[in-house]
């Protein structure tokens, strides 16, 4: 079984939000760390933080290219258009794209279409779009995927919050369980033991994470750590899934720790 980790950050600055308490998470860090804990390829969200970790991330990609691929960003500003995203999509290692919408005035720049023409170009190039967004947004989510149906979303961290407890998940799960009839909609099960309230192996978590896997299915729910933010170690996070969840085993469990992923973003095993 390929295990892929569908979120990680790489950066070499010293700095980082408090959250991300692993600071810096370097290429040969991450190296390290993945061959202990059996993990074989990781997906690589630049950090947003550091300026410099878009090309960090090129570096990565080129120097192994069998570990590491890219869902890049650039700003959504005044100067995005087409052109910066092919010229983004044509940087090595660049599967797609990954975008952080947690400001809460990015609902009038959704419900204006003022991004319409991101989606758009997603449709007809048929990649993959990351994105962490406030729970009230998903609904407007959901309404650009219908709109434009060969773009792939995956939603972060079942659309939970760094910041957000177990309670404030289980309250918003629905609206994530929502989004299930689309099709071109699929959920990163990642940084789970973040909103844990128990330790190994963050039993609290499971019925939530049943939920989830109910409506979305092996395909479309992709194991990952978001790492840097993390308390427990890498292993453990495979290990909650490889061997604790009892509902989830066979091929499902192929898919749901690295195969549904590669197939969504295309990254050939």
């Amino acid at each position: 079984m390929q295990i892929i980790d569908a979120q990680i950050h790489l950066w070499a600055g010293h700095w980082a939000p408090p959250h991300h308490w692993r600071a810096p998470y370097t290429i040969e860090t991450a190296l390290r760390d993945m061959d202990e804990a059996g993990v074989d390829r990781a997906v690589n969200c630049p950090a947003i933080w550091d300026g410099a970790a878009n090309d960090y991330a090129v570096e990565a990609a080129v120097r192994h290219p069998d570990r590491f691929a890219t869902l890049g960003w650039f700003p959504l500003d005044e100067t995005a258009d087409e052109a910066v995203l092919d010229a983004w999509l044509a940087r090595p290692g660049m599967l797609g794209l990954r975008f952080v919408l947690m400001d809460p005035g990015i609902g009038d720049r959704l419900i204006s279409g003022a991004l319409d023409w991101l989606w758009d170009a997603a449709h007809r190039r048929d990649i993959p779009i990351g994105l962490m967004v406030l729970p009230e947004h998903l609904p407007l989510i959901g309404g650009i995927a219908a709109r434009y149906p060969r773009m792939r979303l995956l939603m972060d961290h079942l659309a939970i919050s760094p910041f957000d407890t177990l309670q404030d998940a289980a309250a918003r799960i629905d609206a994530l369980i929502a989004l299930a009839d689309r099709p071109n909609i699929a959920v990163k099960a990642t940084a789970v033991p973040g909103f844990a309230t128990d330790d190994y192996p963050f039993a609290s978590t499971h019925d939530l994470l049943r939920r989830v896997f109910d409506a979305y299915g092996a395909h479309r729910m992709f194991w990952g750590t978001d790492i840097t933010r993390l308390r427990c170690t890498w292993g453990q996070c495979v290990r909650m899934f490889t061997d604790e969840l009892p509902w989830l085993k066979g091929h499902d469990l192929e898919l749901v720790m690295g195969g549904g992923l590669a197939t969504w973003i295309d990254w050939p095993r």
